[in-house]
């Protein structure tokens, strides 16, 4: 269940590249970092991994197949900001629903309250919220997790409870990881490899 991206370009219309020829094959369980300086496309690169955006050239595949947005897509992005990835007018719970019903076990693990479920987004804290965004990209069909600066906004020890959450869920499961982040501890402490952008 490989995921590879091979020879990828990308830049916006009339605009220079933003990148071009970049390579990247990650294998399940295996953690693998992208950094680099701030407007090198690091996140535009990981939506073309995730099929939100389509590369100028290359291409990517999962499986040796072509990726497709169609139904659960076996690769899901946990964005920095929780509030701009969620539906302001949903309950928690419908939130989490959307693209399948999370457990119990792995509400519990994520730190998930049930008195949660029937609040409004704003009502829950930045952590709070991103607990929920994990959880509901940990479908049973995702297969790679992009962690796009997952933590970076929230305290020390959030980050913490987030990342052993995650970890021990894609070690149970042999689900890939790309971290990105500025923060050169996590990368060095998660990663197995580290490329950069």
């Amino acid at each position: 269940m490989q995921l590879d991206a091979n020879n990828i370009g990308f830049h916006y219309e009339n605009g220079p590249w933003l990148f071009r020829g970049v390579d990247l094959s990650i294998e399940p369980g295996e953690v693998v970092g992208i950094t680099g300086p701030s407007g090198r496309g690091k996140t535009t690169f990981c939506r073309i991994l995730a099929s939100y955006e389509t590369a100028i050239e290359g291409t990517v595949t999962f499986n040796n197949m072509p990726l497709s947005r169609k139904g659960y897509h076996p690769v899901q992005m946990v964005l920095q900001h929780p509030e701009k990835a969620i539906n302001g007018r949903w309950r928690i719970q419908k939130i989490l629903n959307e693209g399948y019903r999370p457990d119990e076990e792995l509400l519990e693990l994520l730190g998930i309250e049930k008195e949660w479920l029937t609040r409004w987004p704003h009502e829950l804290s930045g952590g709070e919220l991103q607990r929920v965004c994990v959880a509901r990209a940990l479908g049973p069909n995702t297969r790679f997790l992009i962690a796009d600066e997952m933590t970076t906004m929230l305290d020390a020890i959030t980050q913490a409870q987030i990342w052993h959450a995650v970890t021990e869920i894609a070690q149970k499961r042999e689900m890939g990881i790309i971290v990105v982040s500025h923060e050169s501890k996590l990368v060095q402490r998660l990663c197995d490899r580290v490329i950069e952008l």
